[in-house]
């Protein structure tokens, strides 16, 4: 058929040649998709001309024109769509010619069976309706002359275009409110099961909205994908009409596998998650707009008053607060640094994610562009510097996942985690599931990260947490086949065999816990003894309960429930007890070596306090702890109250990020110089942002404390009212406990918090404030996470009774929580 023959047969006598072409032009299977939407419009304003023509002649009406407004004025009519129509005329014809003239046009649409959404409007009444209303000034927008006078329908839409141009200011926050109310009612597409292709977030609908900003030369979306998303969701509903013979726009379960079958595709979940694919280019353009929109929005309403301030019509650039090294904020979104170098620093990348995470600020869309083609690959295994910003990212709740959808739009995740591809936008068709396995995966690590103050080894709970499902997707059980990808991945990401032994465990078990304890007799010895063996160990069941705490919320609200979680607690606490026996009491301090000696020598000779910073990096620990990041800071100084509260302190004034600290009460043997008590501490420092400072101006700060010269607190204080405030997610409260059978020389007392500058200063404030004895400190921090553990003493140097040590205990949580 061609378009001579459509023609033809639109235009032979009646409606029924229209129809008969129209039936032939959607059986034709080899025109479909943008082709067939374009020749249906066209075979549709053929037959309205005439229509239109006949009737005009007839009801001898002039200066009357045919629009084709909305999905039909954008030539995109899909099988089942409306006809948007405006009757336009200049008013001199009266009323009953002008209706007479629409009855003509009307009554043989609806004769078809078509929808029709019509209007009649003068000029002046089509620009008071669209001033009226923003649905009616959305549809003019993309207003097109079918039949008439088509200089009355230029001179219509150029006046509208410039209307919206003009009040943009107030049209754009109106319709930015509209797509968020359509979103909140229809969710989002790109996790439904039967998504509305049109009304979701990410549909049709937001499609065209972003067409309208554009229209308004305020902002412009993200081109790349943008059109072929649009053009998938099209053929997708095209194919949806044709299917079900309805105008209808969701895709209900029942017909998915017609819907895939009429596009040519393998199945329903090959369907879904090339709509969802496409939904997720859309819903990342339209957010990435509308954040421009605002900033542009609030840039033009603050400009006036600035220049009325000022004087003149100087502008100002937009402040850059440094947020981490290489990145700064600015404007409200993160963005490199003026002497950022991609090129040379691969761990950029994740470096500006976990700041943008932790501030709670978007990536600005030119910075993850840039990264995606700039930025020098992480070289495998990742250097720790870059596990650890990986940990922050995901421990930063709620921001992670704009920021992570940042990086999945540019491709970035799946360079970072080559098996990340495979889960991509893969459905879910459990009901009980809300997300797609990716999204499910990183709401797993949101909802971790509110549980860290319950493990000792947070960093493998959110990576476990990230990489649980990686097996989905996969032939066999997807936990076994995940736990080749997590050992994998673990030491791709440069996690020690030890902990990369963890990860793979958590993965392979992930779903244990909760099986086990809705599905076995928990009162059988068996049951107890089999979830014992494969755990392994007291620390990894502790993960393994949070994990499946965070899998189960992430997965949807009837995935857990006060039951649910009543037996999972029953298990651990039985499984907990059957391993008490086998594991070994807590560490006790180790013995200095001879740099800290020779340190304590010199801090006992001067009398105060002697520092040496070392920037050379020391190999990762065999202790299945995490590799260090930053440089080692050692002091030696006479034991006396009040060392590790000032310590920390003048630390933080410095800006220096405590990643581990080690401090212990040493007495140097007589021939060293007598029995008198020294302190030595042992820091991996790094600098939040910029250079480390000079070790004589922390060593001058350092006396100064001491002595009670120099206020830390204070001037703390004086930092924090004057730093900006983060739109960072919550962070969990922190959590102070006493280790049970921790060590047989002191109490120890365990402390799992945010990680924050002069937090070590407020703990070590706390402990000095209950009269206790630091004999030794294990710091460590884990992303955002520090794991501190303190043995303290009596003043007699021995344990504290257990009721002293609760109140210890609460004491440190009460000052931490203030």
């Amino acid at each position: 058929m061609t378009r001579t023959d459509v023609t033809t047969e639109a235009q032979g006598p009646g409606p029924s040649g229209y129809a008969a072409a129209r039936l032939r032009l959607l059986q034709w299977e080899a025109r479909s998709g943008p082709p067939r939407r374009a020749a249906l419009a066209r075979l549709t304003d053929d037959w309205l001309t005439a229509l239109f023509t006949t009737a005009a002649a007839q009801t001898g009406v002039r200066g009357a024109a045919l629009v084709a407004v909305g999905g039909y004025g954008r030539g995109e009519l899909s099988p089942r769509s409306d006809l948007d129509l405006l009757l336009l005329h200049d008013g001199s014809a009266g009323p009953a010619a002008v209706a007479a003239l629409a009855d003509r046009v009307w009554y043989p649409v609806w004769d078809l069976g078509l929808a029709l959404d019509h209007s009649v409007r003068t000029h002046a009444q089509a620009r008071k309706a669209a001033a009226e209303d923003l649905k009616v000034q959305l549809g003019l927008l993309d207003a097109r002359a079918v039949a008439g006078d088509l200089g009355r329908v230029a001179a219509l839409r150029s006046e509208i275009l410039t209307d919206w141009r003009n009040q943009a200011h107030r049209r754009l926050p109106a319709l930015a409110a509209l797509c968020r109310e359509r979103a909140e009612r229809a969710g989002e597409l790109q996790f439904l099961l039967e998504p509305d292709l049109k009304e979701a977030h990410g549909g049709l609908r937001d499609a065209t909205a972003l067409r309208a900003v554009a229209a308004s030369w305020v902002a412009d979306a993200p081109r790349e994908g943008l059109a072929e998303a649009r053009r998938v969701l099209l053929d997708v509903r095209d194919a949806l009409h044709l299917t079900t013979g309805r105008s209808t726009d969701r895709l209900a379960l029942q017909e998915q596998d017609q819907v895939a079958a009429a596009l040519g595709l393998l199945d329903a979940d090959t369907l879904l998650r090339q709509v969802y694919e496409a939904a997720r280019t859309v819903s990342y353009a339209t957010d990435v707009t509308w954040r421009e929109v605002e900033r542009v929005l609030r840039a033009r309403s603050a400009r006036p008053r600035l220049r009325g301030l000022l004087g003149g019509g100087s502008r100002n650039a937009p402040e850059r607060v440094p947020l981490a090294e290489g990145v700064v904020e600015a404007d409200g979104e993160v963005v490199l640094a003026r002497t950022a170098r991609p090129d040379k620093d691969p761990v950029l990348t994740l470096r500006a994610a976990a700041a943008a995470a932790g501030a709670g600020l978007p990536l600005s869309r030119h910075l993850v562009r840039h990264l995606r083609t700039e930025a020098r690959p992480l070289p495998v295994p990742w250097p720790a510097e870059a596990r650890e910003e990986l940990v922050t990212l995901l421990g930063a709740g709620e921001p992670t996942v704009a920021v992570w959808e940042a990086l999945e739009a540019e491709g970035i995740v799946a360079r970072l985690l080559p098996d990340w591809e495979r889960v991509r936008c893969r459905p879910q068709r459990n009901p009980v599931h809300t997300w797609t396995v990716d999204r499910h995966l990183v709401e797993t690590a949101v909802r971790a990260s509110l549980l860290t103050r319950r493990v000792g080894r947070p960093d493998l709970l959110l990576v476990a947490a990230l990489l649980h499902d990686l097996g989905k997707g996969r032939p066999g059980d997807h936990a076994v086949t995940g736990e080749v990808i997590a050992r994998d991945t673990a030491a791709r990401i440069g996690f020690d065999q030890r902990d990369t032994a963890v990860v793979a465990t958590l993965v392979r078990h992930h779903l244990l816990l909760v099986e086990t304890a809705t599905r076995r007799d928990l009162d059988d010895p068996a049951t107890v003894r089999a979830v014992a063996d494969a755990v392994g160990s007291a620390s990894t069941l502790e993960l393994l309960h949070a994990l499946t705490e965070a899998d189960a919320l992430a997965t949807g609200p009837a995935a857990w429930s006060s039951w649910r979680a009543s037996l999972v607690t029953d298990l651990v606490r039985r499984v907990a007890a059957l391993l008490a026996g086998e594991e070994p009491a807590g560490p006790e301090p180790l013995a200095v070596g001879a740099e800290q000696e020779r340190l304590a020598v010199e801090a006992l000779r001067t009398g105060g306090p002697v520092l040496a910073l070392r920037a050379e990096p020391e190999p990762a620990p065999e202790d299945g702890g995490p590799e260090p990041v930053g440089v080692e800071l050692h002091i030696a100084l006479p034991d006396r109250p009040g060392v590790l509260p000032a310590t920390a302190g003048v630390l933080a004034l410095h800006r220096l990020t405590v990643r581990s600290a080690d401090l212990r009460a040493v007495e140097l043997p007589t021939g060293l110089g007598g029995s008198a008590g020294l302190l030595v501490l042992s820091w991996r420092v790094a600098s939040a942002y910029g250079s480390l400072p000079e070790t004589a101006r922390l060593r001058a700060d350092l006396v100064r404390a001491l002595d009670g010269s120099l206020d830390i607190r204070a001037r703390l204080a004086e930092r924090e009212a004057a730093s900006p405030r983060r739109r960072g997610a919550k962070a969990p409260p922190p959590r102070v406990t006493v280790a049970p059978a921790g060590s047989r020389l002191a109490t120890v007392i365990e402390v799992r918090a945010q990680d924050a500058p002069g937090l070590l200063h407020r703990i070590g404030r706390a402990l000095e404030q209950s009269g206790v004895r630091v004999r030794s400190a294990h710091v460590s921090t884990l992303g955002a996470n520090a794991v501190d553990a303190f043995y303290v003493t009596d003043g007699a140097g021995g344990s504290l009774p257990p009721r002293a040590a609760e109140a210890l205990a609460g004491a440190v949580e009460t000052a931490l929580r203030e």
